[in-house]
């Protein structure tokens, strides 16, 4: 039985998907085979030898020791897409109440609620001062056209919005969904000096950190609003505190308030709701536990952040997953580790992925310990798995 530990409260329809006579759910184990999380911090400590695979029921994985993962041949996966409906929805709320001052006005209104009959005549005098752009015929700029970024440009263009996308990764699946309804650009300063709105949808890593600054911020419109549903630590706070106040930026919308900017004038701090829907703890629960499952029982890797991505229909009575650096001519070692020991490949698979590869191969037999010993004193070989 394969024990699988939860960091946070997962939701249980996935955690029932992996109710069975395999698998185990135990939140107080030590050296479990799996980790499931959501955003609690993985202690690079607890990363015991019998550790398998860490599941992140999300898209970010910045609570995670990466390195320290790949170095121990653990695979880490994450949930791409399965919030994208939640967070997507928050953008075009976040579109709306950056553009009319709807909280300050709602909050004024509960002010003057002790003024008996005077308050229609009140809320029609002071409406003005909560008035604000429609975002109708605005140009919209998505930096990182992924699953929500997609997403928020087709809705985006469908309230009548022009849209700029920006993305060096961009997918042709997405060149063609989008085609027609954006405009994409190559340098994504033409998203700074061209649009009204700006929304983030990249990860965070050593590039993306505080990439909206104050050089990126003057190069903007006046009067720019800027959306930041994705990571707190892509924006500069200093920098942007600092651009509201000259009046550079008209409004900043975080999904990640902190100190600085839960209390800022020209900030709207809402409390990391981007995924926070049933249906979006339920998409991503499912997704990190189908990973799981399909990785320790078959050795498949579906939606790694640090290996490949490798899959191959079962054959024969054993499967060899083996975890390694992406070094030319090792597949040709492995093959011949299989024959010194007189068994055969029946069916192989392998994939990379910048630094690192992931290879599948199926036996006509089973794999004894002699094999598993050569293959992992190959130079470059991480980790060696029997199945």
């Amino acid at each position: 039985m394969y024990t699988v530990k939860t960091l946070n409260k997962i939701a249980e329809i996935g955690t029932q998907r992996l109710g069975c006579s395999l698998f185990c759910i135990d939140d107080c184990c030590e050296n479990p085979d799996a980790i499931l999380v959501r955003s609690a911090k993985v202690d690079p400590c607890s990363l015991g030898d019998k550790l398998l695979c860490i599941a992140r029921a999300g898209a970010g994985v910045n609570n995670i020791p990466l390195d320290a993962c790949t170095e121990k041949g653990i695979v880490v996966f994450n949930s791409p897409g399965a919030n994208s409906g939640g967070v997507k929805e928050l953008v075009i709320a976040s579109l709306i109440i950056a553009s009319r001052d709807i909280i300050g006005g709602i909050e004024w209104v509960r002010g003057i609620a002790d003024k008996g009959d005077e308050v229609p005549a009140l809320v029609e005098k002071g409406k003005s001062a909560f008035a604000g752009p429609e975002i109708f015929g605005k140009t919209l700029g998505i930096i990182g056209l992924g699953a929500i970024g997609a997403k928020v440009a087709q809705d985006a263009y469908a309230l009548g919005m022009k849209v700029m996308g920006y993305d060096p990764f961009l997918s042709e699946t997405v060149r063609m969904m989008l085609a027609g309804k954006a405009t994409f650009v190559e340098d994504v300063s033409e998203i700074y000096k061209n649009c009204h709105y700006i929304t983030l949808h990249l990860p965070y890593t050593e590039a993306t950190k505080n990439i909206i600054n104050a050089e990126t911020i003057s190069m903007m419109m006046d009067g720019v609003r800027i959306i930041n549903l994705a990571r707190g630590e892509l924006v500069n706070d200093d920098d942007m505190l600092a651009a509201i106040e000259s009046g550079k930026v008209a409004r900043y919308v975080t999904d990640f308030p902190n100190a600085k900017t839960a209390n800022a004038k020209g900030v709207i701090p809402i409390p990391h709701l981007g995924a926070s829907t049933p249906e979006s703890e339920d998409n991503c629960a499912i997704m990190a536990a189908d990973e799981i499952r399909e990785y320790i029982v078959n050795g498949n890797i579906i939606n790694s952040v640090n290996f490949p991505s490798v899959s191959m229909e079962r054959s024969g009575e054993c499967r060899l997953v083996i975890l390694r650096r992406n070094i030319d001519g090792m597949q040709s070692a492995f093959l011949d580790a299989i024959k010194a020991e007189g068994l055969a490949a029946v069916g192989t698979a392998d994939k990379s992925k910048g630094n690192t590869a992931a290879t599948i191969i199926d036996l006509g037999g089973r794999a004894g310990e002699s094999l598993i010993s050569k293959i992992s004193a190959i130079d470059g070989v991480i980790r060696v798995r029997a199945i």
